[in-house]
This record gives C-alpha cells, sequence and structure tokens, in this order.
C-alpha cells in the first residue's frame, strides 16, 4: 500500500511536483549504466506523457528519511499468448548511497503487488549483461531471464526510412491514422456523435 512507512522507507505516487526529481533519476541513471549523453527527455516531455489526461506512464517514488533515493518508472505492456496486461519496467533506480537498504526489493514488491490487484500476467524488465550486481539482486527476488530471446529495435535514420519505404497506395484509411486505428475511430471521444461514444467507450474500457 503505497504511502506506508517501513522503518525510514516511504513509498507513494508521484505527481507532477516530482518530474524535476524524476527526470534528475533518468540522468543519474543514464551515468551509471555508462551512457550519460543518452538523455534527451525535458520535463515538458514527461509532464505532456504522465501528467496529463492520459498518462502514458506511472511512477512511485521511494524516500528513506525524507530524502530522494529512488524509483520505479513503469507503463503496461500486452501479452497476445496470455491474453492478458504486463507491467514493464523502463527504469528502476536506486541511488547508490541508499542501496543495501531493501529499497530495489521495496519497489519492485509494490509493482509485483499492483500486478497481482490488476490481474497482470507479471512484471518484465531489462537489465544489462555487465550489470552483475542488480542481475544477483533480481535473481534473488525469484526472477529469471527469458532464454533465448533477444532485444531488437528501430530508431532514428532507419526507422524514418523505413516508415518511407512503405508505398501509400498499399495503406488504406483504416491505417492513415494510429496503427489498426481509423481516424474516424481515433478522435477524441468528447468530440464523437452519442452513439458513436457509446460503441467506443465499449472497446477501450
Amino acid at each position: 500500500m503505497l504511502g506506508r512507512t517501513f522503518a525510514m522507507l516511504k513509498l507513494r505516487k508521484a505527481s507532477a511536483q516530482d518530474i524535476p526529481q524524476i527526470l534528475s533519476f533518468i540522468r543519474e541513471l543514464a551515468d551509471y549504466e555508462r551512457a550519460p549523453n543518452a538523455v534527451s527527455c525535458t520535463e515538458k516531455d514527461l509532464h505532456r506523457d504522465g501528467f496529463g489526461s492520459n498518462p502514458k506512464f506511472r511512477v512511485i517514488m521511494a524516500e528513506w528519511n525524507g530524502e530522494p533515493a529512488g524509483m520505479a518508472f513503469f507503463f503496461y505492456n500486452y501479452s497476445t499468448w496470455q491474453g492478458r496486461t504486463g507491467i514493464f519496467i523502463e527504469d528502476l533506480f536506486v541511488r547508490p548511497q541508499f542501496r543495501g537498504k531493501g529499497i530495489g526489493r521495496a519497489l519492485v514488491g509494490h509493482l509485483a503487488q499492483t500486478a497481482i490487484a490488476e490481474h497482470c500476467y507479471g512484471v518484465r524488465w531489462e537489465v544489462l549483461d555487465w550489470n552483475k550486481p542488480a542481475i544477483d539482486v533480481y535473481r534473488h527476488l525469484g526472477s529469471k531471464f527469458r532464454e533465448g530471446w533477444r532485444i531488437m529495435q528501430i530508431t532514428g535514420q532507419e526507422l524514418k526510412e523505413l516508415a518511407e519505404s512503405v508505398p501509400q497506395s498499399v495503406s488504406d484509411d483504416w491505417l492513415k491514422g494510429p496503427v489498426g486505428v481509423s481516424k474516424r475511430q481515433a478522435q477524441p471521444l468528447a468530440q464523437m456523435p452519442n452513439k458513436e461514444l457509446s460503441k467506443a467507450s465499449s472497446t477501450v474500457g
């Protein structure tokens, strides 16, 4: 349960007032992961995507004796095999001076409680292969690697070139909006006629 205190540890939901601290944690984690110049995210980005009417992520803040100690930054994915949502941890970070106090375990444990309460299939995250201290902690928690799987992504210029390589003629009107959503379906619910609003609400509830 958020807001409760264990000795000197307190976990709570982040608010918009925490955005500067969240961004600081993101940068500190990037520095620890040997990529200090990789962060282009701004406070404006975090406010837009996490604290508006349709948040794309959630954050749990950890405080130790009133001091910012760490965070879990997460969002939902979906398993087509299990037909259920899951929690994906984008960033799990505890400041060096607060490590060894059980803060990371408390953060992951809270997300495990959230996953069960929200009927998720589980919790998933990534870890760098050289980060043995983190791997040891995660294994101690009971987590396992997904053997045989590797992560792939496409970004930047390659992403742009791939998008531009698809002829417009093969993309009908149904695909011109967000993937799998027509322009009509993609319009804000508040702008839909009452009959269509009722129909759309039943598909996103």
